[in-house]
């Protein structure tokens, strides 16, 4: 499955914010590499993750 599109909308969220990807990934409470993978689209955020990922940006899942 393809999750270049979420993986770049969290890349463009988080440097909107100026935040650095371990930075973010303590803010979210995952690892550097984790924040990583998800701008590369290997892989996706759980479904927690998405939650919380929502909360700091203040936009749907949706959105997302």
């Amino acid at each position: 499955m393809d999750y270049t599109i979420i993986g770049k909308n969290i890349e463009n969220l988080r440097n909107s914010k100026k935040m650095k990807q371990e930075d973010f990934a303590k803010a979210i409470g995952v690892s550097r590499p984790t924040v990583s993978n998800w701008e590369q689209g290997k892989n996706p955020p759980t479904t927690d993750q998405l939650i919380r990922l929502s909360e700091i940006f203040h936009i749907s899942i949706d959105e997302l």
